[in-house]
């Protein structure tokens, strides 16, 4: 599995790089990554990480469609103009809270329950974090790097624990990038 890890984490900076820069094409590695880190996780016993792959693949689909053809709703011309980087509104926030935290703890049943894994909470909290996270990237509102801070930091831990070493060091760097990404991201929120 580590030549399976090596080319998954080099997709992985590939993705890094394209969200990084807000390319539309993050969308193709997004898609790819996951079916390779379907099989890391699941040989890992990250049973909760392999099921969000096929979340990753469809979000991915959602996406890159939001991202190419959906109309920016706040347009007051009312011309048909891309999605643009924004904040996520107020409103959404309890909701959010309340998908977090009820996936959380449904997915730490079913893993305590049905699987062997000897982190399911771990597991179920980055999952579910994560599935927040790739939402509010498919909608471009600037606070998903946020999330996927806390989920890199966390998930790097968990991957040191599971010896995946280069899956670790990428989430270390995804850490890392999505504090920078943010900045960034700020910067292309005000000159589009």
């Amino acid at each position: 599995m580590e030549f399976l890890e090596i080319i998954g984490t080099i997709i992985g900076l590939i993705y890094l790089w394209l969200e990084y820069n807000a390319s539309i094409h993050l969308w193709i590695a997004s898609i790819v990554m996951p079916a390779i880190y379907t099989f890391i996780f699941f040989d890992a016993g990250l049973y909760a990480d392999m099921g969000i792959q096929i979340y990753y693949v469809l979000a991915s689909i959602y996406g890159f469609i939001c991202w190419k053809w959906a109309i920016d709703r706040k347009n007051k011309e009312n011309e048909a103009k891309r999605l643009k980087i924004s904040h996520a509104p107020y409103r959404l926030y309890t909701p959010l809270s309340i998908i977090y935290t009820v996936l959380t703890f449904a997915i730490a049943y079913i893993l305590i329950r049905f699987t062997d894994s000897n982190v399911p909470w771990w597991d179920s909290i980055t999952t579910s974090l994560s599935i927040v996270a790739m939402w509010l990237m498919t909608r471009k509102y600037i606070e998903q790097w946020w999330v996927w801070l806390v989920v890199d930091i966390m998930s790097a831990g968990v991957y040191i624990y599971k010896d995946l070493y280069f899956t670790a060091g990428l989430y270390a760097l995804y850490a890392v990038i999505a504090y920078f990404g943010y900045k960034k991201w700020k910067k292309l929120m005000i000159t589009q």
